[in-house]
């Protein structure tokens, strides 16, 4: 099924995601709701309104702190995340090297790097399925094989140069559940989703380090966050992703004194990709299917601003399932068995 065109409001539809993005650059902006408030108090039509609408007033003040107080935190985390220092990204000199590129999201955002004229370089098991930009090159690399991965890197360093960017983007699923897997495809399933995180990180990090510029881009899951049945192992091999991106980022600063080497969380939910051909994901309100051209932008745009920061989409369901090992063991075990659904074949 081909991808609907971007449009308003968005190629998922209406969802929670778009209201909350409305209220974020309305009502929640600082810079739309403090001059309201600053002209309700101190002019003559705004004292009016105030004494024929007493509650008025303690809205607008509570909106006006919801919105400092979010934008002063979302400053403190890009911030912190960056170490408190900045860097320059030349895109005519950057070089990516991209894992599961030859479809799915990966291809995608092969495409839209490409597209703009990036070098990259995609490691796969199989060609890309559609004609990509000049600029994109493939390199076959069984990346759970730390020599191919060298080999590759070889290849990648002799026609391209050294790469800046490491985007860990490839991952399966099977959709077994604990009894009905086997060892082979367990070990596989970590071998792809986490191993293949630190033997590309092993071979790429290095160069980053010794010139303190670079990113290593982790493609997660919202999957690390909430487990389900038919889905643990995957479950599992996400979470140690994260693991990894956040012991990562903290190495960096501690270890290596390489603070402007960035790191991406990309935390997606299901997304209409060959990975989940024979589940059935819930596509609602609050938790809309996705396309893979809405997590690829979302993933280039992250990168190409050339900070460390963490891409949740669908944003609302992401923060709510981020948040739900804070949540009453009863909640969290009723979710996990509701949501069994998610993982029946069609």
């Amino acid at each position: 099924m081909s991808s609907p065109a971007k449009k308003w409001p968005s190629r998922e539809g209406f969802s929670a995601d778009v209201v909350s993005n409305v209220l974020h650059h309305t009502i929640l902006s600082p810079w739309k709701i403090l001059p309201i408030l600053a002209l309700a108090q101190y002019t003559t039509k705004g004292r009016d309104l105030l004494e024929s609408r007493p509650q008025l007033l303690k809205a607008l003040k509570a909106l006006a702190s919801i919105a400092v107080i979010s934008r002063l935190s979302a400053w403190l985390d890009r911030r912190t995340v960056n170490n408190g220092v900045t860097d320059h990204y030349d895109w005519n000199r950057e070089i990516v090297v991209l894992t599961g590129g030859s479809g799915g999201i990966g291809q995608r955002i092969a495409q839209l790097l490409g597209s703009r004229g990036i070098k990259v370089a995609i490691l796969d098991i199989t060609p890309p399925t559609n004609p990509l930009p000049n600029s994109v090159r493939f390199y076959e690399c069984n990346i759970t094989s730390p020599p191919a991965i060298a080999e590759a890197a070889t290849k990648i360093r002799a026609s391209f140069g050294r790469p800046t960017i490491l985007i860990n983007n490839a991952g399966i699923l099977t959709g077994k559940t604990i009894l009905g897997t086997n060892e082979a495809t367990t070990r596989r399933m970590f071998d792809v989703n986490t191993l293949a995180h630190y033997w590309l990180a092993q071979e790429f990090l290095p160069d980053m380090v010794s010139a303190n510029h670079g990113m290593i881009v982790t493609v997660a899951s919202q999957a690390g966050y909430t487990v389900t049945p038919n889905m643990v192992d995957y479950s599992a091999s996400k979470a140690a992703a994260i693991a990894f991106h956040e012991g990562l980022g903290a190495e960096l600063v501690t270890r290596y004194q390489a603070p402007r080497v960035r790191t991406v969380l990309v935390t997606q939910g299901f997304t209409r990709t060959a990975l989940i051909a024979n589940l059935t994901p819930e596509d609602t309100f609050v938790n809309p299917l996705l396309w893979p051209e809405t997590v690829a932008e979302s993933v280039v745009e992250q990168v190409l601003k050339g900070e460390s920061g963490h891409v949740l989409v669908p944003g609302v369901a992401g923060s709510i399932a981020q948040r739900l090992r804070g949540y009453p063991l009863w909640f969290q075990h009723s979710l996990r068995c509701r949501l069994e659904r998610l993982m029946r074949s069609e």
